[in-house]
């Protein structure tokens, strides 16, 4: 939205969140699935969709994207703005806070521009505990990555891990938690 008035320092987290290997990949092999109904396909949790896309940004550092330091201050300034949308969405839903009040304390805590706080506020006021669900997601996929590279050992292999996620299709994270459960016994097992 408006890259016109975008700091050049979001690019790299912006375009591995929404790009490759975030969205567009994820719902591009989605489409693909085998044998799963046109419903499944389109199906869109937020937590395992926009979980995803967090830990796409995440993959930056493994693909070694991150080497420039203003792509490294822009991934550390995505890690802020949803650390800081937490606390805004707490505050406006459990606090009582106001527009105002969580428009100020999102500028006071973060690097994001006055026309996305303004944005972004007015989301969190319409869609309570979505951040939330942002970071969910990306936790548990990391987490789930650690209990396959953990578990698995030399056999791990982070491009087929991420292929594993991604081969469910959008699905509630104790579904997502499960296949990889199964991908890691069978992973053991060879």
């Amino acid at each position: 939205y408006k890259p016109e008035v975008r700091p050049s320092w979001e690019m790299m987290p912006l375009s591995l969140h929404e790009a490759v290997p975030g969205h567009h990949l994820q719902l591009s092999r989605a489409l693909e699935l085998p044998d799963v109904p046109m419903f499944r396909k389109t199906a869109f949790f937020v937590a395992y969709g926009e979980g995803w896309g967090l830990y796409a940004e995440l993959l930056g550092y493994d693909m070694g994207l991150y080497d420039d330091p203003y792509d490294r201050f822009g991934q550390l300034t995505y890690e802020m703005w949803r650390a800081v949308r937490l606390v805004v969405d707490t505050g406006i839903h459990a606090k009582g806070w106001s527009r105002e009040q969580a428009i100020e304390y999102f500028k006071a805590n973060t690097a994001k521009t006055d026309q996305d706080i303004v944005n972004e506020i007015d989301r969190y006021i319409g869609t309570p505990a979505q951040a939330l669900a942002y970071k969910i997601g990306q936790m548990k996929i990391s987490q789930l990555r650690e209990r396959a590279s953990r578990e698995l050992g030399a056999k791990f292999d982070l491009r087929d891990y991420n292929d594993a996620v991604l081969a469910t299709g959008s699905v509630p994270l104790v579904a997502l938690e499960a296949r990889i459960d199964r991908w890691i016994a069978e992973r053991k097992g060879r």
